[in-house]
């Protein structure tokens, strides 16, 4: 009896899994039905003289805090140290179309029949597929199997656009942040919600970074997750900062972010006491932070990525710098990161991308 065909991976040779982390990488193992036939990016994290296992069989590539100072030089200065926000480091290095970020502490989840869910099919599945920013299908993704737009939807509108960005969601810890755990210490998420939506076209969200994939061609540049960590006064913010930069450029150059599907089972809670230290002082400014992205517009003169991202960080230094000093750091770390991205892919940089 012939043995079955095993299916190609889908964009096995255009998909690059980065994953930052400080420890041996054990939690691979429950991963390997899925991510083995995937190229693996590692963005070690602290200490570099400690060697990081990572299971046999895996095909990856790892850095540590030397390699980033030698690959990037005086530039390594915009990659965070001592916090997850240096995983960007693996989206400029990369040479795919399409990368899948996840934490360390994320297990494969189980879908309510019982059967493990293959997040990184789900994504590849939501990036495939158009997406609706500019009016709300009430069936959620009118591309899926079963679904399809509702009466009264625009048939100008039914086509979409590029979806550049797929946010996926957890089951058992949810991504909550100091307070909230504080209050909420047992609470634990087991709602699985069988559904896939277009964030609007004007609408922020915070983005998290534990489950996520996107586009890298269509967003890379503006998937930097700024200054956290060692040396900073904020931390744990890495990833919305990133989401609210990446979706006012998203809104702005007509692509679409979706979320929902798939879940991960985030395993362990970080600690509230050390989370509450690190975020509050972005408690204190995002009350700042948000109305001045929900207020931003970016000139039409902006088309690529890289100069919707230098208008940006012009506007975080004219009127987030007197919020505080850090934001003036934040803005020229923003500027270097777009041209350490520019050195390492040459090719991404169009004539107007000045």
């Amino acid at each position: 009896m012939a043995s079955p065909v095993t299916p190609t991976p889908i964009l096995k040779d255009e998909l690059d899994i980065v994953i930052p982390t400080i420890r041996n990488l054990d939690f691979l193992e429950m991963w390997r039905p899925f991510f083995q036939p995937y190229h693996l990016i590692i963005v070690q994290d602290g200490d570099p003289s400690k060697v990081i296992k990572v299971p046999q069989g895996f095909d990856y590539e790892l850095y540590n805090r030397n390699d980033i100072n030698r690959i990037l030089g005086p530039k390594a200065s915009c990659i965070s140290f001592k916090d997850s926000a240096c995983r960007c480091f693996g989206y400029m290095v990369s040479k795919k179309k399409y990368i899948f970020t996840i934490d360390d502490d994320c297990f494969v989840a189980k879908d309510p029949s019982g059967d493990d869910i293959n997040a990184l099919e789900q994504h590849i599945k939501n990036l495939l597929s158009p997406s609706t920013p500019y009016f709300f299908n009430t069936l959620y993704d009118p591309y899926r199997e079963g679904a399809d737009f509702v009466r009264g939807y625009p048939f100008s509108l039914r086509e979409g656009v590029p979806t550049a960005v797929s946010h996926g969601l957890w089951l058992n810890i949810p991504d909550y942040d100091a307070p909230t755990q504080l209050v909420k210490p047992r609470e634990r998420n087991t709602r699985f919600v069988d559904a896939v939506m277009t964030i609007p076209r004007g609408t922020l969200f915070p983005m998290c970074g534990m489950n996520l994939a996107f586009d890298r061609e269509l967003i890379g540049p503006a998937m930097y997750f700024g200054l956290m960590g060692d040396g900073q006064p904020i931390g744990r913010y890495d990833d919305m900062w990133a989401g609210w930069c990446m979706k006012v450029i998203c809104d702005h150059l007509g692509l679409g972010v979706k979320t929902g599907l798939p879940y991960i089972w985030h395993s362990k809670a970080s600690n509230p006491f050390v989370n509450l230290k690190k975020e509050y002082k972005g408690i204190y400014w995002q009350e700042e932070l948000i109305p001045f992205f929900q207020t931003t517009s970016l000139p039409k003169e902006c088309t690529t990525v890289q100069s919707c991202y230098k208008e940006l960080s012009k506007q975080v230094k004219a009127k987030l710098g007197k919020v505080d000093d850090y934001f003036n750091k934040l803005a020229d770390a923003m500027l270097t990161w777009i041209e350490a991205w520019d050195e390492l892919n040459p090719s991404t940089q169009l004539q107007n991308g000045k």
